[in-house]
């Protein structure tokens, strides 16, 4: 089987990002995500269960700027020239799969992102919220299979190499048509065939094909009724019904004008109706379509109302606690209110300081002078 490197595009989710500390160090946590189960790409498909035998090994993988390329090659972002090309601080982890999915977040150390330019502008990008792609590298084996699955190959022995921040440049650049470096095992280096692939252009194309499915599907329909009218039409203005005759001399007899102008009135009508195919087709489709469009946005609908609720009953079991004030606690993110929320005790506030005494409980001995009565007994 070919052993060839592959780089997955995909988008991070800059709406649901939180500011942790770790170690007495800033640090910004992204949620992303990558290779979705049996997922075809470039002709290639990645089965669910070569997924789930090795995604554990993109955890604690170093999350470069782009994909680190040495003399116009793609090297492993764990080679010691990779690393200094494209590290900012920032790695990966909290691997696991839900959905069908490999979910993942991106840590960076503010301190160390903002000693670099490349660092400082992915900052700027996540708290700004525009888009920042990201793009895994992994290293798998090809193994061949026949044209009737749909696909040219099957992806196996999977080995993840990195997940890199794309900022400007497209998931699939690539230097060199595609040629990568690897080590292999016997420590050397040698090329390797680099394959791009995009989620979000494949996706597209799925829908691409099965709407030209659909609409081919839909004309031929179209088609075969027009036809059945046209031959209608010939028959009843011909032969009022019957089978044209294969009777060389009942063919010769000369047409009517009566029955000219009623086959020419039947044409035009079957032309006016070949006109408007386009229309019948979109308004099929549109009308097939419309029940998956208002069931996706009742249920985002019922999700935001359902979050909306959670995070006002989280901002008010936080503000109860005294851990934050109610305008600080609408500013956080759901995710960010359920963490904190965890921690809250309610009707018991937390201490703001440790000088801070707050409310103690009064001394009853306060005052009290145990000398204050010697020498009365007796008396």
């Amino acid at each position: 089987m070919k052993h060839v490197r592959v780089n997955v595009r995909s988008v991070a989710n800059t709406k649901a990002v939180r500011k942790e500390k770790r170690n007495g160090r800033d640090v910004v946590v992204v949620s992303s995500a990558t290779l979705p189960d049996n997922i075809v790409m470039n002709g290639i498909m990645y089965p669910a269960e070569e997924i789930e035998k090795s995604y554990f090994s993109l955890n604690r993988t170093p999350a470069p700027l782009g994909h680190p390329v040495v003399n116009g090659k793609f090297v492993s972002a764990k080679d010691p020239e990779g690393i200094n090309l494209g590290w900012i601080g920032a790695w990966n982890e909290n691997l696991r799969r839900e959905n069908g999915r490999v979910l993942l977040d991106k840590v960076i150390d503010v301190e160390m992102a903002n000693r670099s330019q490349g660092g400082k502008a992915v900052l700027a990008a996540i708290e700004k919220g525009e888009p920042v792609h990201t793009s895994t590298g992994l290293f798998c084996n090809l193994e061949a299979t026949n044209d009737n699955a749909g696909y040219k190959h099957i992806a196996r022995n999977l080995n993840f190499d990195h997940d890199a921040i794309l900022l400007n440049e497209e998931g699939a650049a690539t230097p060199d048509q595609g040629v990568g470096m690897m080590v292999n095992s016997k420590g050397e280096l040698e090329e390797i065939e680099v394959i791009n692939s995009s989620l979000t252009e494949e996706a597209d194309r799925e829908i691409d094909w099965a709407g030209t499915r659909l609409v081919e599907a839909l004309r031929r329909r179209e088609n075969i009724g027009i036809w059945d009218k046209v031959k209608a039409a010939i028959m009843e203005a011909v032969g009022s019904g019957r089978v044209p005759s294969t009777n060389r001399k009942e063919d010769d007899m000369p047409v009517s004008d009566e029955q000219f102008n009623a086959l020419s009135a039947e044409v035009k009508t079957l032309s006016e109706s070949v006109s408007k195919i386009g229309d019948t087709i979109a308004n099929a489709v549109a009308g097939a379509v419309k029940p998956l469009t208002d069931n996706l946005a009742e249920i985002q609908a019922n999700q935001k109302a359902k979050d909306e609720a959670e995070k006002a009953t989280l901002v008010e079991k936080v503000v109860k606690a005294n851990l934050l004030t109610e305008g600080a606690a609408k500013e956080l993110t759901l995710n960010a209110l359920r963490e904190l929320a965890a921690k809250a005790e309610p009707g018991k506030a937390a201490a703001l300081n440790s000088a801070f005494k707050g409310s103690q409980d009064a001394d009853e001995w306060a005052g009290y002078d145990l000398n204050a009565n010697l020498g009365k007994e007796g008396k």
